[in-house]
């Protein structure tokens, strides 16, 4: 059995990775570590966890993670370059965090402040390459949620030459997790329930440099983004609606075929039946991205919509995958194909 150390397991990242591993055949999680709730019962934060409730969370330490066979850092941005600098060199971390997602130094200090820590390999396995490279990683940089949904949505068709680079739109919306689970006024339920409300607005979301650079790896080219953030009244998903200024004479069989062919093999990924749209529902506590696309031949643009689980292919299943893929094991092991609806 693969020992696995999760720092920040009082989180709701760290939490879903755990309800993932308590039915991984190859896995098991040795070291739960946490911050301010070291020394509490699993059970106390996350009741759901029954396999898990006894365990006793453990202070986040180098000397602690470091027993593990690999490790996975679900902590607060900024927090794990810190930690990773203490452990072993050839340990498998999985940071699910930005520190090391951006290769821009630049970009990182202007949107999260600091120092930029390094890049490391990039895992979102399903772009052109990276599972290559996440398999001859030990160090992997996890995607960020809202990143996740709009490389899948866009890459393909930005990498088949339909769309204008510099013309990049995209609005989604996300559940309350997606901010973590630290309090906030934003999100009691008071605010949320019934409400809808946009953040970050106006190019200041963290994420935009990030959804920048997968998007111009896949094109081959630089990618300008807009993008707005939308607060959901609904505890997780997103729902990304992407789009972009089309190449003349582009028609949607076309961009549906780019879709189709890029993830023919893919088992997380699934282009829905013509007529048939994503929605949130369909993959939450999965970790599958539903996407659907169409033309708009009025405004001369496409348009692809993506649904995730933000804590399933915007996390931790995410995570998972990575990880199974850098420890040799059958990359979908573990890991649930199907939402869970209604």
């Amino acid at each position: 059995m693969i020992a696995a150390a999760v720092a920040g397991a009082s989180g709701y990242a760290g939490g879903e990775l755990l309800r993932l591993l308590a039915v991984h055949p190859e896995i098991e999680p040795t070291v739960l570590a946490a911050g301010g709730r070291a020394g509490e019962p699993l059970g106390s934060i996350h009741p759901n966890l029954t396999r898990y409730a006894d365990r006793v969370l453990v202070k986040t330490s180098a000397e602690s993670l470091a027993t593990a066979d690999i490790v996975f850092l679900a902590l607060p941005h900024g927090e794990s370059a810190s930690l990773a600098a203490q452990l072993p060199a050839g340990l498998p971390i999985i940071d699910l965090g930005a520190d090391f997602r951006l290769t821009d130094a630049s970009a990182w200090e202007r949107f999260y402040g600091g120092p930029h820590a390094g890049t490391w390999t990039y895992g979102l396995p399903e772009l052109a390459g990276q599972r290559d490279q996440v398999a001859e990683a030990s160090r992997v940089a996890n995607p960020g949620c809202y990143p996740t949904s709009v490389a899948l949505a866009l890459a393909p068709v930005l990498a088949a030459g339909m769309a204008d680079t510099n013309d990049v739109v995209v609005v989604a919306a996300s559940g309350t997790s997606g901010a973590g689970r630290k309090p906030s006024d934003a999100l009691l339920a008071t605010q949320v329930m019934g409400s809808m409300s946009a953040y970050k607005v106006g190019g200041n979301h963290q994420h935009t440099p990030e959804m920048e650079q997968s998007l111009s790896l896949a094109a081959g080219a630089p990618v300008t983004l807009s993008f707005t953030p939308v607060l959901a009244p609904m505890p997780r998903g997103i729902l990304a609606t992407c789009t972009a200024r089309l190449r003349a004479g582009t028609t949607q069989f076309e961009v549906r075929e780019a879709l189709l062919d890029a993830y023919a093999n893919e088992p997380f990924v699934h282009v829905l039946p013509e007529g048939q749209w994503p929605q949130t529902s369909s993959v939450s506590g999965s970790n599958a991205a539903h996407l659907q696309c169409a033309v708009d031949e009025h405004a001369g643009r496409v348009v692809v919509v993506s649904a995730i689980d933000n804590l399933g292919k915007g996390a931790a299943g995410q995570a998972l995958q990575n990880a199974n893929i850098v420890l040799g094991l059958p990359e979908t092991m573990g890991l649930p194909m199907n939402g869970v609806a209604p």
